[in-house]
């Protein structure tokens, strides 16, 4: 019978775990330098139009 290799303390040795997802994110960032502070700038030129266009669509209506 041949030893179950769940079972087998003796496997291989614990490897390292895998880079969390922050620092795959900011080494991403670091590599690829201005092409990602670009869409980054997009992104947030994006979100305040959009909060700004929510913001002039829900004015209050003042009485006159």
């Amino acid at each position: 019978m041949s030893p179950d290799p769940e079972t087998n303390p003796v496997s291989s040795p614990p490897s390292s775990p895998p880079p969390s997802f922050v620092k795959q994110a900011m080494r991403n960032m670091v590599r690829k330098g201005s092409k990602s502070l670009f869409h980054f700038g997009l992104t947030a030129a994006g979100f305040l139009g959009f909060i700004v266009l929510v913001a002039w669509l829900g004015r209050p209506t003042l009485p006159s």
